[in-house]
């Protein structure tokens, strides 16, 4: 069974930082891809960014440059370094894993799924 805990969420001031952590279990596949999604009230969960099983990754333009994705393969924990932080990055943030070489677009692609920790930025 697979599962995948995130924590690290927080309340933070604009301008800084936070690190959204994703432990997993059960997800032994050699070729997938993780990743984050967020959501914020009434509108979709939307992609944030994602890392390949090879170490490649993908970042959304509205991060870009503030965000980094990362991995640890040997204690199976996914991370998101936010930095820079924005009211508008408010949201819940959703730790996510796909099998297989595709990463997910939209969230109806995904696989499996964390139940999500809270990011919210204050001005």
């Amino acid at each position: 069974q697979v599962q995948l805990v995130e924590s690290g969420g927080d309340s933070v001031q604009a301008g800084g930082s936070l690190r959204l952590s994703c432990a997993s279990s059960g997800f032994g596949y050699v070729v997938y891809c993780l990743g984050w999604f967020r959501q914020t009230p009434g509108n979709e969960r939307v992609r944030v960014a994602v890392i390949k099983s090879t170490g490649s990754t993908s970042t959304a333009d509205s991060v870009k440059g503030r965000f980094t994705i990362s991995e640890d393969k040997a204690k199976n924990i996914l991370y998101l370094q936010m930095n820079s932080l924005k009211p508008e990055d408010t949201a819940m943030y959703y730790c996510v894993a796909n099998r297989g070489w595709d990463c997910p677009l939209r969230w109806s692609d995904v696989d499996y799924w964390g139940q999500g920790t809270q990011v919210t930025v204050s001005s």
